[in-house]
């Protein structure tokens, strides 16, 4: 029997399921959600893990018992095994949704398009295709990295065209509505010195003349944020009017992030655009009712009480160098002596109430779980705590600024050929409290000199779940994987709560 009371959804190039997250969770008016994510492709093990973990939990969250058992594999009650044994359908359709192991688009396409059409055979409702191809080479990031390849040819990178095989999906699945994400970077990325962008949209619009299939629909391409020139026939005046720049809907994180909105030309539905935040969400609201934590020493012996003498003897220093800066007076409203028994970790929630919105509020922490996931902090080097120290008072200090290597005294500069050319300008950056932050990028797996907690008695760089608050997942979103890759997984997924609105859109859309 074909399928018509769901709207399928097929979820590309997923990460660990921000998009899909936003997309799944979106209500009509009687309180169901109507989107059902069938097949999610992700190549990365770790993710594919998260992805597959989440699948199950959507399907176990409102059965009886469901969430308790959920709960204990979080509190590490049970184990994953356990867990999946304990729901075997739900187990089985988790791993079918995410074909039984992780798959890459132009390496698995006979097993991915074999599936997609099963899919689409026995189903007679909507179709939805979501999700955007991998960004580092497009990333300006990932562009400055290439252009240090000896013999980078942009035009030989696969990676440049990884969006044609979102162009096969279309051209099979050939759905009513597709969201395509990436990052800005893709506004200006070249190839043999030709901007790419118009050529994609190009692309997207005729998708079965690039694949050679025939009968596949033609597609209008929208912004989610600028209204059309001409909505039946869809023209903006620049690139730029695809940018969505997160922090002004609800997200508390600058993100910027080109979406395109694809509707099949004979739908003739035309798209709202995002409504916009009367404020801003910031870091402090995001983060402050999680746990404070302690940072680690990551060359010697991590001793709870070897790092409180540390950073009181950093006190000390920093109350020096910050009454040179900003004066005795201004100083003295800091505290910069460690908090007592601060531990790495904490599972444990803290009886701070939490500061945000409501509408963000709700998100977070609805079937909040017991304990606290994936908050623990890495280590530092003794001489970066100091510098990570200075950072959050200096932010502090200024109102939300945080300091350039121009603003760093002498003595705390790092020995790095760069640092005073400029190019590394804001290599240690403070998340100021009073703002939303900056953009949460996979950067932050390295060394977390670009996310500094603003607290600088804690003297650290954000946690996985901090950095995920930032990115809007729910509190009870269990990233699988070591720290590492948990870390990569955050900084690598669209915002969970912008996805949200951006599924409101759509149902709206194919509603009417």
């Amino acid at each position: 029997m074909k399928n018509k009371d769901k709207v399928l959804v097929i979820d590309l190039f997923a990460g660990p399921g921000g998009l899909g997250e936003g997309i799944s969770a979106t209500t009509d008016k009687k309180g169901n959600r109507p989107f059902d994510i069938c097949i999610s492709v992700e190549k990365e093990p770790s993710a594919h893990k998260t992805l597959t973990t989440r699948s199950f939990f959507r399907k176990i969250e409102s059965m009886p018992e469901g969430l308790n058992f959920y709960n204990q594999y979080l509190q590490g009650e049970l184990s994953r095994d356990e867990l999946f044994e304990k729901f075997p359908e739900q187990s089985e359709l988790a791993l079918r949704e995410t074909l039984d192991g992780p798959k890459a688009l132009g390496e698995d396409n006979k097993l991915i398009h074999s599936r997609i059409e099963e899919l689409i055979n026995n189903h007679d409702g909507p179709k939805v295709v979501i999700g955007g191809p991998p960004c580092q080479a497009y990333s300006l990031a990932g562009r400055s990295r290439n252009a240090g390849i000896e013999n980078y040819k942009a035009e030989k990178d696969h990676r440049n065209f990884l969006y044609l095989e979102y162009l096969k999906v279309l051209s099979i699945a050939q759905p009513d509505i597709f969201v395509m994400e990436n990052v800005r970077g893709i506004l200006s990325a070249k190839i043999n010195g030709k901007v790419m962008f118009p050529q994609i949209l190009k692309d997207l619009r005729k998708p079965g003349k690039v694949t050679k299939m025939k009968g596949v629909p033609g597609y209008k391409i929208y912004s989610l944020v600028t209204p059309a020139e001409n909505s039946n026939n869809p023209q903006y005046k620049n690139s730029s009017d695809f940018l969505i720049k997160a922090e002004y809907y609800g997200i508390p994180q600058a993100r910027h992030r080109v979406i395109l909105l694809g509707v099949r030309e004979d739908l003739g539905c035309i798209p709202k655009i995002i409504d916009e935040v009367k404020r801003q969400v910031t870091v402090e609201e995001a983060i402050a009712d999680l746990p404070a934590l302690r940072s680690g020493f990551s060359k010697q012996k991590d001793i709870q009480s070897d790092w409180e003498e540390q950073i009181a003897n950093n006190s000390k220093i920093l109350t020096k160098l910050l009454n040179n800066r900003f004066g005795n007076e201004a100083t003295s409203t800091l505290a910069l002596y460690p908090i007592k028994g601060l531990t790495r970790s904490s599972s444990q929630k803290s009886k701070v109430k939490p500061k945000m919105p409501n509408h963000i509020k709700e998100w977070y922490l609805t079937n909040s779980p017991k304990s606290v996931l994936n908050h623990e902090t890495r280590g530092h080097m003794t001489s970066d705590l100091l510098r990570y120290g200075y950072s959050a008072a200096f932010t502090k200090l200024s109102k939300g600024i945080s300091p350039k290597s121009r603003d760093f005294p002498v003595e705390l500069a790092p020995e790095h050929e760069n640092w005073n050319s400029g190019s590394h300008a804001d290599r240690f950056r403070t998340q100021a409290e009073n703002k939303p932050a900056t953009t949460v990028t996979s950067h932050i797996s390295k060394d977390g000199h670009y996310f500094i907690h603003y607290d600088p008695q804690q003297c650290r760089s954000l946690t996985v779940r901090e950095a995920a608050r930032l990115q809007t997942f729910p509190d009870n979103y269990f990233f699988e994987g070591n720290r590492t890759q948990q870390y990569v997984q955050v900084g690598n997924a669209v915002p969970p709560y912008l996805a949200l609105q951006i599924g409101k859109i759509v149902l709206n859309m194919l509603n009417s």
